[in-house]
């Protein structure tokens, strides 16, 4: 039986009073990698956004990591992100500490007290994405490759259950963009994390083919085609 770590049934997703995306049905599994595609103002950050809790869902039926949207409320959105990692296409890493310090700024963030239990997530992130003698650098001294493995590194703290990477390859170019793919399929295939990635790069989804759910019309289609 499926085990779906996120799942939609006939949701309406709105921004403000504006509906954005009508009857909504999706199921993404432990485990999958899902690309989410679609042109800009199609409601793909609608959908993330809803996924993570920022927008709230009203109309049909929702579950993420085991929350019900409908019944989250302000006090219970900081749990529901706990059990996601975001990945973010600006990074957003904090310039003025070193790589090290960004990660432990998160987990002094979330309630970690423990030093020797801080220094051991850190040294666990920064090791799965290949950065584990980088943790002394600031983020200006990194290459763009480099600050997406620390947001990697960053979204992997609380190992997520599932993790959301919106457009993690659209400012880096073609040869970094393949070792980003490479460390997120990664991700995915050797700690079983379910990873859905909004992208509007092609090139990509056809190097490294998955199951697409694409947002057109008002509408979000599952395993659609992707030609642009």
């Amino acid at each position: 039986m499926a085990e779906y770590i996120l799942e939609l049934k006939h949701a309406n997703i709105y921004q403000g009073k504006s509906l954005i995306l009508s009857d909504v049905n999706i199921g993404v599994e432990k485990g999958e990698f899902v690309y989410l595609v679609g042109k800009t103002g199609t409601g793909k950050s609608s959908l993330l956004k809803t996924l993570y809790g920022e927008l709230t869902l009203t109309e049909g039926e929702g579950q993420v990591v085991g929350f019900n949207l409908k019944d989250l409320t302000w006090k219970t959105v900081p749990f529901l992100r706990r059990n996601i990692g975001i990945v973010f296409q600006e990074f957003q890493l904090l310039t003025d500490r070193s790589v090290h310090e960004n990660l432990k700024f998160v987990l002094n963030a979330i309630g970690w007290k423990d030093e020797k239990l801080i220094e051991e997530k850190i040294g666990d992130v920064l090791g799965k994405v290949g950065l584990k003698t980088k943790g002394f650098k600031f983020p200006f001294e990194l290459s763009g490759g480099e600050q997406q493995r620390v947001d990697i590194a960053r979204a992997l703290l609380n190992s997520p259950k599932l993790i959301l990477a919106d457009e993690p390859t659209g400012n880096l170019d073609p040869e970094t963009s393949d070792e980003i793919m490479n460390l997120l399929f990664q991700i995915c295939r050797d700690y079983h994390a379910t990873i859905v990635m909004a992208t509007h790069d092609y090139m990509v989804i056809n190097k490294f083919p998955a199951r697409t759910i694409k947002t057109e019309q008002g509408k979000v289609w599952d395993n659609a085609s992707i030609a642009s």
